[in-house]
């Protein structure tokens, strides 16, 4: 994916971009088993920043823009938009035909509650909430958005990848929920979830949609015509990436999201096997998340002396990532090779077991356990084994406890019982200030609990900046905040590559598992 376009000129440039006749192709047909990270355990895609929920979020909802590989923005639910010449008054249309899987046709009510839902729940959503005057439907097919401050990033946040993305749901959905999760998965998306084949711990099927109505340019990323060219897709649950590698290979699966290390050269050989090498933003982060709300790292001065002890080489070469894909150190909160990347403030990470147990002295800690969760099986593991190894050279006492990423996420919504876990997250989730998970939900009720007031300002002016030059001062200015704050450290950028079989054609290059270009 190259860098993301935040202009508006590139923007609305960029929305023309796509238009190309409809795709040809034969009456869809055939079967995909596919080996996504981990296993959909949070099916509500407003509920979690988890990429395994967006994955799944993608092909069963939809959204109202999309971005394509360029990083423009395009519509994708919405048929034309008009804004005020004062940028206050927003006037939304939906596309005609448009229909929720049970048949019902998609309305502006619909839309307006799905926002009304969603904002609060993410950070660049409750920007756009605190700038909103007025959201209310017009008729069935139009809505209004009325601010009280001009926004310049709208379609870039309504359009965004970044989780929890502005999925749409049906407002009846959204009512019964309250303010729980929804329960019924009724979706607009090119696939409709098969409630009554979920196999929670083996598998889940996803049904072409028939009622969907993919638009007439071709596709381009999460942009563009979504045709579904297969009758079913099998999100098949292997949480051991040794047995999923080998079932890519016995041809028992066609697709593996996350090839392990140690196994892509033999997989490179076999002539019946592509795997898909990514660079850029379609790289990822690794970052610790520490918990401010509890425990040790409630010291801001405490947290600093992890910046000491995280070497990503070290880190990445335990993990046994070959350096064609990787980046050896990268400084940048917002990646390497990425149009926001910096090294500012990056002087307090330097990495030293000595000093970090001479500045872990002079902090107020007393050996408090610290609690760090840790992801079976997973590359983070192997990532928080190493730190957890350092971090006792210097003096912490540390009690690694080990589950799966379902646990995790459960685990890690409670403010007490942990101190840090290790992770790692698409670039494109990363690239920016207002989108890095860990920096964009400043002050917000998020795991982690990070906030300094100050970034809150510098992260709305960052919003507020009227172009990318005007942007990067302040993105430099967020992360030596950053540096400081250590919501999160991070510990490698690198690429996962993806591993499919030669018979699964036109497969969408991406770090996102896409499947609806997909044929057999």
């Amino acid at each position: 994916m190259s860098p993301i376009t935040m202009t508006r000129r590139g923007l609305l440039g960029g929305a023309l971009a796509l238009a190309a006749p409809r795709l040809a192709g034969a009456e869809p047909g055939g079967s995909l088993t596919v080996v996504l990270e981990s296993e959909a355990v949070i099916l509500d895609p407003h509920a979690t920043t988890a990429a395994i929920t967006r994955s799944f979020g993608y092909h069963v909802f939809d959204t109202l823009f999309s971005m394509d590989a360029k990083g423009n923005i395009h519509p994708q639910m919405v048929e034309g938009f008009v804004a005020g010449a004062d940028g206050l008054d927003w006037e939304f249309t939906l596309r005609d035909g448009l229909a929720w899987h049970d048949g019902a046709a998609v309305t502006a009510a619909d839309c307006v509650a799905s926002l009304r839902r969603w904002m609060p729940r993410d950070s660049l959503g409750r920007m756009l909430l605190a700038s909103a005057a007025e959201l209310r439907a017009l008729d069935a097919r139009r809505f209004a958005l009325r601010l009280r401050s001009p926004f310049p990033l709208m379609l870039e946040v309504l359009g965004k990848p970044n989780a929890p993305v502005p999925f749409m749901l049906p407002e009846r959905v959204i009512r019964a929920a309250g303010e729980g999760r929804i329960t019924e998965i009724t979706g607009s998306g090119p696939f409709a979830f098969q409630a009554g084949e979920w196999r929670t711990g083996d598998r889940m099927t996803l049904l072409r949609n028939p009622r969907y109505r993919p638009r007439a340019e071709r596709a381009d990323f999460l942009a563009g015509g979504k045709q579904v060219r297969i009758a079913q897709l099998v999100l098949k649950v292997m949480p051991d990436d040794g047995t999923a590698a080998t079932a890519l290979l016995a041809g028992e699966v066609d697709y593996m999201q996350y090839l392990p290390f140690d196994r892509i050269a033999q997989l490179e050989r076999n002539r019946a096997i592509r795997v898909m090498q990514l660079g850029g933003i379609d790289m990822f982060q690794g970052n610790f998340r520490l918990n401010h709300a509890s425990g040790p790292f409630t010291d801001p001065a405490v947290r600093r002396v992890l910046w000491k002890l995280v070497d990503q080489a070290e880190i990445l070469q335990a993990i046994g990532i070959p350096e064609r894909f990787s980046v050896r150190a990268c400084p940048s909160f917002w990646m390497c090779g990425a149009p926001e990347e910096t090294a500012a403030g990056a002087e307090a990470a330097q990495v030293s077991v000595e000093a970090a147990r001479a500045a872990l002295g002079r902090t107020a800690y007393r050996g408090e356990p610290v609690v760090m969760l840790q992801t079976s099986g997973s590359i983070s593991q192997i990532a928080g084994q190493v730190l957890a190894a350092k971090m006792r050279e210097a003096g912490f006492t540390v009690e690694e406890q080990v589950m799966d990423w379902g646990t995790l996420l459960a685990r890690r919504g409670k403010r007490e019982g942990w101190s840090l876990f290790p992770v790692y997250s698409n670039g494109v989730d990363m690239a920016s200030p207002l989108n890095h998970f860990y920096v964009a939900n400043n002050c917000a009720d998020y795991p982690g609990w990070s906030c300094d007031p100050a970034m809150g300002g510098m992260l709305e002016a960052y919003a507020a900046a009227p172009d990318a030059a005007a942007r990067r001062p302040i993105a430099e200015r967020i992360q030596r905040a950053a540096y400081d704050l250590v919501p999160s450290v991070m510990w490698g950028q690198f690429s996962r590559p993806a591993g499919y079989r030669t018979r699964l054609r036109e497969l969408i290059p991406s770090s996102f598992p896409i499947f609806w270009q997909a044929a057999v």
